[in-house]
């Protein structure tokens, strides 16, 4: 591809240095401009490859689909915000009811937010409120967001947490991340000790199960590594939380939304939560969050909760465009994300034969993680070359993000073109040999 960085980014990013406060930027300068379907165009016109859909919120292509951009410019002509947590409006209640149709049944309640730390914010929140008990458990290497009570059920790096506390009611306890074993066990021998621990340590020994109100858990964690944990890990977190009277808190913010192939990706694990959460791409570009509780919890009192811009008008004109989209091809988009995924998978495990560096490779659907180490008997965390990697994936005209101590995930959008597909996979092959060579 031969990209350099110009004048005018170098400009663009000096200003971002200047006047905004730091965030999570990426090592790698891309200024975006626009982009559409399955590419990235920075503000120089050089093209991207997307293997990133802006942090999977373009499950659907990149810019959305032009029914859905048709949708909220409709809907922006009429009124953008419709004040919808006091005045009453049918376009998010609309969404609402055809988002229930994607639910099992007995789920009958949602409320609308503005972004997946909102929504784990509410869920948190109700699961209180509706079992009356103070305490809640989470997950070494979770991320449910960055605002007070999410933050305190977030454990995935400390700078995340540095200075922010002292925290909430949250205990945490091993995921089940099978290739880093904390407890140095190997799968399935290990007869799910992470499940074990759980009972006997932290509700055995700190925090009372009758005062227990949920368990919080992505169903692959997301910022953590993209681990996919075994079925069984899943299903014993629902065993604990029904004989101890909690509630299970889906979070789908990452994983959710057909990402794994699945509208719910907890239905991999053939297992039902009592609240979901919902973000990132359900918006379908534009911020949005949703929690959906179990109808059988009941509601909330009038004035408990509530918010000023969810059930944006303009916002759920573009969600339930998307939403019907999904729904009209449910069972097409379905074989498609496996085919994909068939593809993906074999070309890094291809790779992870080839090169001592991958360390390995896991997913469902197309949220996938290759983790990178210094060589694959020790597995010390490949954190230099995970990053070396990725910059020169975009040099050569390919869009990553890194995700945990030391992997990468592959994230394109669910549809992408087949070609494009192959062809951003050979440039992260090249980048993967490059940085492999020079780790020799």
């Amino acid at each position: 591809m031969g990209f350099k960085v110009d004048n005018r980014i170098k400009r663009a990013i000096a200003r971002d240095r200047k006047f905004m406060i730091t965030t999570t930027k990426e090592d790698f300068p891309l200024v975006v401009q626009k982009a559409e379907g399955d590419y990235i165009y920075d503000i120089s016109s050089n093209r991207f490859i997307d293997f990133s859909t802006f942090i999977s919120v373009y499950n659907f292509g990149d810019n959305s689909r032009a029914e859905v951009r048709k949708a909220i410019k409709k809907q922006m002509d009429l009124l953008m915000h419709s004040a919808f947590t006091d005045y009453y409006s049918e376009g998010p209640v609309n969404f609402a009811e055809n988002l229930l149709k994607m639910f099992p049944k007995g789920f009958g309640r949602v409320f609308l937010s503005n972004s997946g730390t909102e929504a784990n914010e509410a869920a948190l929140k109700f699961a209180r409120i509706f079992t009356k008990r103070p305490y809640v458990l989470a997950f070494y290497g979770a991320f449910h967001g960055r605002t007070y009570g999410s933050l305190s059920m977030t454990a995935s790096k400390t700078v995340q947490r540095e200075g922010a506390g002292p925290f909430g009611p949250v205990v945490h306890a091993p995921y089940a991340y099978c290739y880093r074993c904390p407890f140095k066990l190997e799968y399935p021998s290990c007869g799910m000790a992470c499940v074990d621990y759980i009972k006997k340590y932290p509700l055995a020994k700190e925090i009372p199960p009758k005062e227990t109100a949920a368990i919080f858990v992505e169903p692959v964690q997301g910022e953590g590594g993209y681990v996919v944990p075994p079925k069984e890990f899943i299903e014993g977190l629902r065993e604990i939380a029904d004989d101890n009277g909690m509630l299970l808190v889906d979070d789908e913010v990452q994983a959710g939304y057909m990402r794994t192939g699945k509208f719910l990706a907890l239905d991999n694990f053939g297992v039902k939560a009592d609240i979901y959460t919902f973000a990132k791409s359900i918006g379908a570009g534009l911020p949005m969050g949703v929690t959906v509780t179990r109808s059988a919890l009941g509601d909330m009192k009038q004035g408990a909760h509530a918010n000023t811009f969810g059930g944006n008008a303009t916002v759920a004109a573009g969600a339930d465009a998307l939403l019907g989209y999904v729904r009209k091809n449910m069972d097409r988009i379905e074989s498609g994300i496996k085919e994909r995924s068939k593809i993906v998978m074999k070309r890094l495990n291809d790779m992870k034969d080839r090169y001592e560096i991958v360390g390995d490779v896991r997913g469902i659907g197309l949220m996938i993680g290759i983790e990178i180490v210094k060589d694959k008997k020790s597995k010390t965390p490949g954190i230099e070359e995970r990053n070396r990697i990725i910059k020169e994936a975009f040099e050569g005209g390919l869009v990553l993000l890194p995700a945990g101590e030391c992997s990468i995930r592959i994230i394109p959008q669910l549809e992408i073109d087949k070609k494009v597909l192959e062809r951003g996979l050979d440039i992260l092959e090249e980048a993967i040999r490059r940085v492999s060579l020079n780790s020799q």
